[in-house]
This record gives structure tokens, C-alpha cells and sequence, in this order.
């Protein structure tokens, strides 16, 4: 198991579990939470999604379990040709596992240089080799604005074309001499995440992916079924708020007659849960974890 479970317990509790139900876990990693809820899980069913070929090799021997290599954005496709037609929870875990941050290979981390690859699933046809080259500077600036949330998009996108206009940019060493006179002198750390964050989202269309999965998976929900979303940015985090509250991504609300906000859902924890500081010093990669529950409210 290379990825540590965050909030597990929280997790679990907040699926609701019960015996003999129908699950999905989409985002299967090292399986810390699939082999969670299948202790919980009875003669149930766990559906678990990972476009990662190295988390198939972590495949449970299980009968229970379906393990799915493919990105859970095309959750509706995949649940019609199984044929399953309606679940009693789902869990997405958002964070990126320990293996892609700690195997310099996948060039997820700038604490290795190695080829700036960030592909979750290394058959995709896009890296980021590819969008550093290739991208046009308005583009570049455009991503590193609204995935990075960095106020100094545009000098940072002018470093890159300046750079990959002598060589091309191939490897982590070389983004990160590129864009050297760019980073801050103080928070260092949290600016270079923040770089990495924008490349890795635009790499894996990870917002738009979750966006697909969360229209998609609504439709499956049986009453009282759980929906246990863990965001680990404030972009995914107000995706996942806004559609717990209104049942859009994009949190348009819509009211009642009486003016009670229409919703196909109950959010069971109205303040967010993080982990602890006892979670975060023995896995400090968990501070930004944030998890949100709803409850559907009814079959439609």
C-alpha cells in the first residue's frame, strides 16, 4: 500500500456503510480506502476507479471488488456496461499518492530533476513537456492564474517562453531554472507547489474531470446514499461545496416557492473536516486535506 489513507476513519463514517450495499471508491491508489470499506462492507460490492496502470498492480484479491483502470470522469459509461444502475455511496480521495510525489520518474515533485512528465495516467497523449513547449505565453499565463492562483502569472509564463526559446524544456531542473528569478524569496515551498499544482491540473484535465464525475454520479444515488468528496485545493474544494449545496458546480442556487434552496442533496457536515495535528505530524502531505459529506435526498 504506497499511498497513507487521509481522514480514514472520518471517511468511513461519513460513507454511512452498509452491508451488502453497492460503493464506489474512485480514486483507488495504494487501496487504503477500498480495503477499508471492504472490512465493512459485507457481501456488498466496491466499484473502484484508477487510470494509473502502478495502482492495478495494487489490486485487491477480492471478489467484491471491480477494479476499473480508467478516469472516473466516464463513471456513467463504465457503471451502464457493468450494469450497474444505482449505488449507496461513493468516495473520491483527490490528493495525489505518495508514489507519484516520491518516484522522481512520474516528475510530479520539484524536489527531483527528472523528466517533467505529470501524466496520472502515462498513456495520456499530454504532459508537461508538452505545455511548456507548446503553449502559447496567453495560455501559459491563463493556467498559471487560474489553476496556480499566482499573481505573477504573466511573468512566469514570459520566464518559460524566454527559456524554452534557447532549449527546449524537457526536465524539472530546467522549469525550475527557468522560472528561478520568478520565486519568491520567502514561501519558496508553498509557491513552487502552487506551479506544479497548475501544470498537474491542466495535465490531467483534473477539474473538469471532477466536474464530469460529479453530474454524472448523481443520477446513480439511492436515497440516504453518501457522496465523501476530499479536496486537497480551494479550486476542487468550492466545486465540491458548491455542488453539495446546490447540485451544480458552479453553486447557481435555485429556491423553492417558499424559498428553501433546491438541492438534491442534505450536507452532513456543514463545517469541513481536516485531519488533526496528530494525523498531520505523523503525514504532514494531509494538512490541506478537506472533506465534505452529503446525503442525497431522494431517488430522483
Amino acid at each position: 500500500m504506497y499511498h497513507r489513507p487521509v481522514l480514514l476513519e472520518e471517511s468511513l463514517d461519513g460513507l454511512n456503510i452498509q452491508a451488502g450495499g453497492t460503493y464506489l471508491d474512485f480514486t483507488y491508489g495504494g487501496g487504503g480506502h477500498s480495503s477499508a470499506i471492504l472490512e465493512r462492507l459485507g457481501d456488498g460490492k466496491l466499484i473502484a476507479f484508477d487510470q494509473d496502470p502502478d495502482a492495478e498492480k495494487n489490486k485487491i484479491k477480492d471478489k467484491r471488488l471491480l477494479f476499473i483502470r480508467g478516469n472516473f470522469r466516464y463513471v456513467r459509461n463504465y457503471l451502464r456496461y457493468y450494469g450497474i444502475t444505482s449505488i449507496h455511496g461513493a468516495l473520491a480521495d483527490l490528493g495525489l499518492s505518495s508514489h507519484h510525489i516520491d518516484v522522481a520518474e512520474r516528475g510530479f515533485s520539484f524536489r527531483f530533476d527528472s523528466k517533467i512528465d505529470m501524466r496520472m495516467n502515462p498513456e495520456a497523449a499530454k504532459s508537461a513537456v508538452d505545455i511548456l513547449n507548446q503553449y502559447p505565453e496567453k495560455a501559459l499565463k491563463i493556467l498559471f492564474f487560474r489553476y496556480g492562483e499566482l499573481k505573477n502569472a504573466g511573468r512566469l509564463a514570459g520566464a518559460v517562453c524566454k527559456a524554452r526559446s534557447k532549449q527546449k524544456i524537457f526536465t524539472t531542473g530546467q522549469f525550475m531554472e527557468a522560472i528561478q528569478d520568478c520565486i519568491p524569496v520567502r514561501g519558496q515551498q508553498k509557491y513552487l507547489a502552487k506551479v506544479f499544482q497548475a501544470l498537474r491540473i491542466e495535465v490531467n484535465e483534473e477539474l473538469e474531470s471532477l466536474k464530469q464525475m460529479l453530474e454524472q454520479i448523481v443520477s446513480f444515488m439511492n436515497k440516504g446514499s453518501r457522496l465523501v468528496i476530499i479536496t486537497y485545493n480551494s479550486l476542487e474544494d468550492r466545486m465540491a461545496k458548491n455542488f453539495f449545496r446546490s447540485g451544480n458546480v458552479k453553486g447557481t442556487i435555485q429556491k423553492d416557492f417558499y424559498g428553501n434552496i433546491v438541492s438534491p442533496f442534505r450536507q452532513v457536515n456543514r463545517k469541513i473536516l481536516q485531519p488533526g495535528l496528530e494525523e498531520i505530524e505523523r503525514n504532514p502531505r494531509a494538512r490541506s486535506a478537506k472533506l465534505r459529506i452529503a446525503e442525497k435526498l431522494s431517488d430522483q
